[in-house]
């Protein structure tokens, strides 16, 4: 029968540090390989060299990024967003709209997150009435019927979660209460702005089922009901009421920072934190090769500190397969930061399985982005740690 561990035997070959992300040997950069998203074994290695430090790259492989403010929106319909990247488990799509929808939506491939990346408005659906604004996240079950109207116009991030359910994470031992605590979670509300949206006019429901769109016709609103009890129904969560985990003395993985799993995927949220204050500690991203998981980024709002030439609006996209990490701006303030926190909102989602790039994606990419880490005035050397502050 095969055995479902690893192999493990901890073992120091040659100049290195004894603590990851901390202490590193004078004149390198730490490159970590690990599997399983940060969960499984890892190994840490020491490089005189930013292991980005590439100066050519062909073939498709590469990392990406797109500017989705470049792209084309014509559609009324959630079901018209354009598919910027997909797999077998999870969609991303991006939809702009502004006005009241004349019709009602359901996706039948699986449960769906809405971030609200700007706008602000109400949705309607099955369950009743809820407010939404800018950095929202709206979580609706497999199915639900809705529809916006919006107070200004919306743009917004469809993450599909296709044939499973959006749970939120293990919090292991920091407890029930730690990221955000579920007391936060809103639920729709019948109030007196779902009630005044009934009538008897005829309704169309687009309904999505294996990427095909049937129309179903009623001669009056279904989002007629009068209560519910239960325990499924749309959650909204905020960015701003997520208290990221954090360490002083080390730069925590990004799965630190999930806040929504899905079926082979996780949505990540980071936002401000207060930068590592011990002085051997690294103060940027780690070089590493999450060999397991694509990697996405959807860039929300503030100063992206560790790329450079990223706003608002953009993604970046690195499959599995190369090592990653910072800028060569952000390298030089790898142990002493200018400010004291980030000042940065971004969502991530990490995927099992290898990514494909949407129409979408391919007609506003920045095809220049793989030439981002390279200098032309030489060589990347790692600043040096001040070890009196250290001491």
């Amino acid at each position: 029968m095969a055995s479902n561990n690893y192999v493990s035997f901890p073992v120091v070959e040659g100049k290195a540090s004894r603590q990851a992300h901390c202490d590193l040997p004078d004149g390198t950069f730490e490159r970590e390989l690990g599997k399983e998203g940060f969960f499984g074994p890892a190994t840490q290695m020491y490089h005189t060299h930013p292991p980005t430090a590439w100066t050519n790259w062909e073939g498709p492989l590469r990392p990406r990024a797109f500017d989705l403010n470049r792209l084309d929106h014509d559609g009324s319909s959630p079901i018209d967003a354009k598919v910027v990247l997909h797999n077998a488990s999870v969609s991303m799509r991006q939809w702009v709209f502004e006005g009241a929808m004349d019709h009602l939506v359901r996706n039948g491939d699986g449960d769906e997150v809405l971030f609200i990346h700007r706008g602000s408005g109400s949705l309607y659906c099955d369950y009743g009435h809820l407010e939404y604004a800018q950095g929202d996240y709206i979580v609706l079950p497999r199915s639900t019927m809705w529809r916006i109207e919006t107070a200004e116009r919306t743009d917004m991030l469809l993450i599909e979660c296709t044939n499973g359910s959006i749970m939120t994470p293990d919090r292991g031992m920091v407890g029930r209460h730690a990221l955000y605590d579920e007391a936060m979670l809103d639920t729709p509300r019948i109030d007196d702005a779902f009630e005044a949206q009934k009538d008897d006019a005829e309704w169309h429901v687009k309904i999505k089922r294996g990427n095909e769109i049937s129309t179903v016709t009623y001669p009056f609103n279904p989002l007629d009901a009068v209560g519910w009890h239960g325990d499924l129904s749309p959650v909204r969560l905020n960015v701003k009421d997520i208290r990221p985990l954090m360490s002083h003395r080390y730069h925590l993985p990004p799965s630190a920072h999930t806040t929504w799993v899905g079926n082979r995927f996780v949505i990540c949220t980071f936002v401000p934190r207060p930068f590592e204050t011990d002085a051997d500690a690294l103060k940027v991203p780690f070089f590493h090769n999450n060999d397991d998981y694509d990697e996405v980024i959807f860039y929300h709002a503030g100063d992206f500190f560790s790329r450079d030439n990223i706003d608002a609006g953009m993604v970046t996209w690195h499959p599995c397969g190369f090592t990653h990490g910072p800028h060569p701006k952000a390298l030089q303030l790898m142990y002493e930061q200018k400010k004291t926190a980030t000042d940065e909102y971004a969502v991530m989602i990490d995927t099992r399985d290898a990514l494909h790039m949407g129409d979408a994606a391919a007609a506003v990419e920045a095809p220049d982005y793989a030439r981002s880490w390279h200098v032309s005035d030489g060589p990347v050397r790692a600043p040096a740690i001040r070890r009196d502050a250290a001491e």
